[in-house]
């Protein structure tokens, strides 16, 4: 939907940063989902990042160069996309960057030279996001989402039926990086043309 910034907080800096956007966004309805589940707060979780729609979480430190893999999150899937990155480092060897998005809304609003310094678009990436698969095929080579309307049952087991586990997001993980491995190439997401669609001035 057009001009609605769309938050999933992941943890309290990030609700932070959902309720400082709808105070400054005046000309933009501003929609928070927040999770029914307590959540812990995020080790490297800032409002400034979150008020940026996506930011670096865990990786900051390995350079580009050096990634094997990114990992997007929103919400409380975030905690599975850091749990995952720990195993796949530690029983891979796969260097993984975690960004947290808690706004696709808001960070493509962002200039490209901040984007690309989150997803660069030729390392390979895989979205988490326990809601439908719409619009992470922009930011992510992959995605792990729902493609049914849902089912009946506990949550826990819920989740693991539909593969929103640590072990899944770590097997897609490295099914990905393997998989563009023996490609050779990894298709650049943010080599994409810009188009101004409204033929003639804005009418206000």
């Amino acid at each position: 939907m057009p001009n609605v910034n769309v938050f999933r907080p992941a943890d309290s800096n990030e609700c932070n940063a959902a309720y400082r956007t709808a105070l400054v966004h005046t000309e933009t309805p501003t929609v928070i989902c927040c999770s029914r589940a307590s959540l812990p707060k995020l080790e490297h979780s800032t409002v400034e990042g979150a008020m940026k729609g996506g930011y670096t979480i865990i990786g900051l430190d390995t350079p580009f160069k050096d990634t094997d893999l990114i990992l997007i999150g929103t919400g409380s899937e975030i905690g599975l996309c850091v749990s995952a990155a720990a195993k796949l480092m530690a029983d891979h060897a796969i260097h993984v960057r975690v960004v947290s998005m808690p706004c696709q809304d808001l960070f493509v609003e962002q200039s490209k030279t901040y984007q690309r310094s989150i997803l660069p678009g030729n390392i390979p990436t895989l979205s988490v996001e326990a809601l439908c698969e719409h619009g992470w095929h922009r930011f992510s080579h992959a995605q792990i989402g729902m493609k049914t309307f849902g089912e009946s049952g506990k949550p826990a087991d819920l989740m693991e039926h539909f593969g929103f586990t640590t072990e899944n997001v770590v097997m897609k993980g490295k099914e990905l990086v393997e998989f563009y491995k023996e490609a050779g190439e990894v298709p650049d997401l943010m080599l994409i043309p810009e188009f101004d669609n409204i033929m003639g001035p804005s009418i206000h």
